[in-house]
């Protein structure tokens, strides 16, 4: 029997007694999909899959994004997250595979900077690092909850440009290639996303956010900047420590993600994601 702990006062569960890589049944799939919408992010434990069986459960949730161009796997329905070369050996530190990784410690959403953003990611734990190198999730709906009335009013209607290569460049100037800047231009997203009377609204920003319609730079990043800090206050954060072969969904609409650093000089880690497509963008047409 399926069986569902919360593990963080806000969001975040673990759900055990089910093995995504057999059959699951309407009525289990749709207790599942009932614990995601409410937890945002959902905790599998000791699932040993293969991409074809990952991608068979993600794709229950809804069709799954391919991989942008610049990345590995480029075209497929896979993102794999390593800091190995094909042989299985450590890259160097200049590597561009380590260096994705290193804008993968920055707070922030997978696809924010598409039209229509990622609706979910589902990411499994192949090989993980003798310490180090967790996930850190934020609930952005707890954090819209608590927001102060002034920063409320100061997020509600505003218009957030994402922007890809904004965010590689806090890296490397040079990460992101002309191809990669011309497949991802930036897109406006709404700051505030209104999940419904259910769940009430999430603030929808990270790393992409690279400025605010309507303000100038300097104002809209002091705002950007004001909102991160309060939502990547430690009452918000939910810290998974990865096991073998983990495999955890979170919801990229509600939630905000990053990695931690680890010796990766030295050690192996190896992460395999798929995303499950957005249905719609944030902002309406007339918006």
């Amino acid at each position: 029997m399926t069986a569902i702990t919360p593990l963080h006062p806000l969001f975040a569960a673990e759900v055990t007694g089910l093995d995504v890589s057999a059959p699951i049944s309407d009525a289990e799939f749709s207790e599942i999909e009932a614990a995601f919408r409410r937890h945002s992010v959902l905790i599998f434990r000791n699932q040993r899959i293969t991409d074809a069986q990952q991608i068979a459960f993600s794709e229950r949730f809804g069709a799954l994004e391919t991989t942008k161009v610049g990345t590995v796997g480029a075209g497929s329905k896979l993102i794999v997250l390593s800091n190995m070369d094909a042989k299985g050996t450590v890259v160097p530190p200049s590597d561009r595979q380590v260096l994705n990784n290193r804008a993968n410690q920055l707070w922030h959403a997978d696809s924010s900077f598409k039209a229509v953003p990622a609706k979910a990611s589902m990411l499994s734990a192949r090989i993980i690092p003798s310490k180090g190198g967790d996930t850190q999730y934020i609930s952005m709906r707890a954090v819209y909850r608590a927001l102060p009335d002034r920063l409320k009013r100061a997020a509600d209607g505003k218009v957030v440009i994402h922007d890809y290569a904004y965010s590689r460049s806090k890296v490397d100037p040079a990460l992101v290639t002309e191809e990669e800047r011309a497949a991802v231009p930036p897109v406006r997203q709404a700051m505030v996303i209104d999940h419904g009377p259910e769940f009430g609204c999430s603030l929808y920003l990270g790393s992409h956010a690279a400025r605010i319609e309507g303000l100038s730079e300097g104002e809209g990043r002091a705002l950007i900047d004001e909102l991160m800090a309060f939502a990547t206050e430690e009452r918000f954060v939910y810290a998974h420590r990865w096991q073998p072969h983990d495999l955890i969904l979170w919801d990229n609409r509600s939630v905000i993600h990053r990695a931690t650093p680890f010796e990766s000089a030295s050690e192996k880690r190896m992460m395999v994601r798929t995303t499950i497509a957005g249905e719609a963008p944030t902002l309406t047409a007339a918006a």
